[in-house]
């Protein structure tokens, strides 16, 4: 049996994910692939490359704890004026996030990865989504997370990146062209009724994308759910943290965890031997000479 996370986006709700991974480790629960999205790209790049036990879950929520908005999102004065002017695309720069991948991934690309990682990003111009699985690792991640109007787009072999949650924030579907035939699903937030609405530009698109992104797995699990055995994890319900707010780490880690737990044990779900990964050797380690762009990947 072949076992997949798929970890969708969230912006800073992606520390949720860390209580999930928690719980699944507890159980024996480890993924013999990994399909992540914006945020969910990120968390899967930190665990691809390291061992699938509960310690390193832990290791990543130490991350989410020591994140601030100031370091994902540095505020530039000429970047956000030029965007706002519309001679630049985008509000933020990305040397914050590229600083932040390159500092916790220890492969140079995706295929060095101990569990075989696939990140999916939205090509800009057609709006198709696309599977990166072959490649710089921090370019993949970058594209896979690059919010649209908020950080600029990634060059991929003359192919501009945006997030991938445009096109599909929880790729399901993917995990099952891969040949998954068992998959978890980590989300980062459910449509649950809100006492208020979002405050902030990116609180509204994240909450509006997850009103999307509900719609689109429960169509997917209900066409789908026979080739694959399911489960989507329950995320913290109802959620006051905006997606910006990074000093919330700790409180929804532990919400996320104590949920997934329950969640896992009223299934039924068993701890399990460990099984070892199809890629035996360890992750390689980043050396200073950057890698080419690759050709690689599907749409």
């Amino acid at each position: 049996m072949s076992t997949a996370f798929v970890l969708s986006g969230g912006a800073s709700l992606g520390s949720i994910q860390v209580g999930m991974l928690e719980a699944l480790y507890e159980r024996g629960i480890r993924p013999d692939l990994i399909v992540g999205t914006s945020a969910g790209a990120l968390n899967g790049a930190f665990i691809a490359e390291r061992p699938q036990v509960v310690d390193t879950a832990r290791e990543l929520g130490d991350v989410w704890r020591s994140l601030s908005r100031g370091q994902v999102f540095p505020v530039n004065p000429l970047s956000g004026a030029l965007g706002l002017l519309g001679a630049r695309s985008h509000l933020v720069p990305d040397s914050g996030l590229r600083r932040l991948i390159d500092r916790h991934t220890l492969a140079e690309r995706l295929e060095d990865t101990l569990v075989p990682l696939h990140v999916i990003a939205t090509d800009i111009l057609s709006g198709a989504e696309v599977r990166l699985s072959e490649g710089p690792l921090v370019d993949a991640v970058m594209a896979s997370a690059a919010i649209p109007g908020v950080l600029p787009a990634i060059d991929w072999d003359g192919r501009a990146l945006i997030d991938g949650g445009v096109a599909n924030n929880a790729p399901l579907s993917h995990a099952l062209e891969l040949g998954a035939d068992e998959v978890y699903v980590l989300p980062t937030g459910a449509p649950c009724e809100l006492e208020e609405a979002p405050h902030g530009a990116l609180s509204m698109l994240v909450h509006a994308t997850t009103l999307l992104v509900h719609a689109r797995l429960a169509q997917e699990i209900a066409t789908l759910a026979g080739e694959a055995r399911i489960a989507v994890l329950p995320p913290p319900c109802p959620l006051s943290v905006a997606p910006t707010d990074f000093s919330r780490a700790d409180a929804l880690i532990e919400q996320a965890r104590g949920d997934a737990r329950r969640f896992l044990d009223e299934r039924g779900v068993r701890r399990r031997p460990v099984r070892t990964s199809r890629r035996s050797q360890p992750a390689r380690r980043k050396t200073t000479r950057r890698p080419e762009r690759s050709r690689s990947c599907s749409s």
